[in-house]
C-alpha cells in the first residue's frame, strides 16, 4: 500500500525502516536452529543480517533488560515522533508487533513440556514459529526496500491504528 500523503521514501528512509526488523529475527531465530541445521539454505537467507544479529545478540547478553530498553526507545523515540516519516514509523511499529507476537508464542511454547507433548509436536511448533517469522519479516523487508508498505493481514491493521 502506498500512502498518497507521503512521498516515495528515499533510500535512507528505506534502510532505516528495515533496521527494526532485527527484533523479530532475533526473537524467532532460536526456534529455527534445528531447521537451519537440517536445511542450510535458511541460514544462507539470514547471512546478510549476521553482523547485525551478532551485535544485537551480544548487547542483549551483556546489558540487562536491553530488549526492553530497545522496545521503549523505539516506541517513544520513533513511533510516537511525528517528525519522523510515517513509512519509518509504520515499519518500526510492525517490527515491534511481530516481536511481541513471537514473545507470546514463545511463552506458550515454553509452557509445553516436550516430554509430555512429544518431541515431534514441539519441534513442529518451533519450526512453524520460525518459518512464520521468516516469511513475514522477509516479505516486510522486500516491501520496505521497494518503498511500499508491507501489508500483513490483521497485524498491519493494528499498526495503522497505532501510527497516526
Amino acid at each position: 500500500m502506498t500512502w498518497s500523503s507521503s512521498p516515495n521514501p528515499n533510500v535512507l528512509d528505506r534502510v532505516l525502516a528495515a533496521l527494526p526488523y532485527i527484533l523479530p529475527i532475533t526473537a524467532g531465530l532460536p526456534y529455527g536452529l534445528q531447521l537451519i541445521s537440517q536445511f542450510p539454505v535458511f541460514g544462507f537467507l539470514l547471512l546478510p543480517l549476521a553482523p547485525l544479529i551478532t551485535v544485537y545478540g551480544t548487547l542483549e547478553r551483556t546489558i540487562p533488560f536491553f530488549g526492553l530498553i530497545v522496545f521503549f526507545a523505539l516506541i517513544l523515540l520513533v513511533v510516537r515522533n511525528e517528525n519522523i516519516s510515517r513509512f519509518i514509523r509504520f515499519n518500526t511499529m510492525q517490527a515491534i508487533l511481530l516481536s511481541i507476537i513471537l514473545a507470546v508464542f514463545s511463552l506458550i511454547l515454553s509452557l509445553l513440556d516436550p516430554s509430555l507433548f512429544g518431541a515431534l509436536l514441539f519441534s513442529t511448533l518451533s519450526n512453524v514459529l520460525f518459518l512464520g517469522m521468516l516469511i513475514s519479516v522477509g516479505f516486510s523487508l522486500v516491501q520496505t526496500f521497494r518503498g511500499l508498505y508491507a501489508e500483513i493481514p490483521t497485524i498491519s491493521e493494528a499498526v495503522h491504528m497505532q501510527v497516526r
